[in-house]
């Protein structure tokens, strides 16, 4: 199997490049099945428990809009707003019934799809990722009711997306962080014009500082339980281990019991405004 060449920007930690930005979601859960990946379910419940209570300061002006960091194909915004669990996307994707439809029979089928399980209390979804593929893929099925593909890191936000932006009650992550930096959140609060709350699952590999500095700036605290952790994937090989290990050794983290059993961990954090 193609274990991915090694991350830039998180050193040691291997990449995907060539799954996350098809034009389907098909060989992205290929993947990542044996490797267990499964953040996504993780977050699924805080996600939801994070916008019930952005939703009950009531300042929103109606429904939480809410806009998922390196959304790739629409996973956290699917699991937020329909009936549906990851291990229901692994056994759809991976199935005999999808894998010989092209991309267009496959669009079609997952509007039916996801349409046949949106929840009464799905609220409007947005994605941003640079993988333009993906995201179109996402609004293509309705997971998203609009979408980006922007690269913050390096642009600032186009006017549409800073439109998009200015009415957004929540931003959520699962995957990204590393990825993106400081600077991808401060382009986004820059455009909020409401309170902007901040739902980030973090690997223990990577240093959350930064960014937890940069939501301070803009009057976001943020608590975490560092006794909490939430496993994302299996280690891809013993090299990769090696550094998780070391990584998280020099971010003041234990990894026995975790990275050193064979897998990632993160911790969630939650980013809101201080208490006046």
């Amino acid at each position: 199997m193609n274990r991915g060449r090694t991350s830039t920007t998180t050193p040691g930690k291997s990449r995907f490049d060539d799954i996350y930005n098809r034009p389907d979601p098909r060989a992205y859960f290929r993947r990542l099945a044996p490797l267990q990946y499964e953040i996504p379910h993780q977050a699924q419940d805080p996600f939801r428990r994070a916008r019930a209570d952005r939703a009950a300061t009531g300042d929103t002006g109606g429904p939480v809009t809410v806009l998922d960091l390196c959304c790739s194909y629409g996973i956290n915004a699917a699991l937020l707003n329909h009936d549906l669990t990851l291990a229901e996307l692994y056994a759809h994707y991976t199935g005999p019934e999808t894998q010989s439809l092209t991309t267009a029979e496959l669009i079609d089928l997952d509007k039916e799809f996801y349409a046949s399980r949106r929840r009464e209390d799905a609220t409007p979804a947005i994605g941003l990722d640079a993988a333009d593929q993906a995201v179109r893929y996402a609004l293509a099925v309705g997971l998203l009711d609009e979408g980006y593909a922007e690269n913050l890191e390096q642009h600032a936000p186009g006017e549409q997306l800073r439109r998009a932006v200015a009415g957004t009650g929540l931003i959520t992550v699962t995957g990204g962080i590393g990825y993106i930096t400081r600077r991808t959140f401060e382009a986004l609060l820059e455009c909020a014009e409401i309170p902007l709350w901040v739902t980030a699952f973090v690997l223990r590999t990577v240093d959350y500082e930064p960014v937890i500095s940069a939501l301070a700036d803009f009057g976001l605290a943020t608590e975490t339980d560092p006794a909490h952790t939430y496993p994302q994937r299996l280690f891809t090989g013993s090299a990769e281990q090696r550094n998780a290990v070391e990584q998280a050794r020099l971010l003041g983290h234990d990894p026995a019991g975790l990275e050193a059993e064979g897998r990632y961990y993160t911790r969630l954090y939650q980013s809101r405004p201080r208490a006046a």
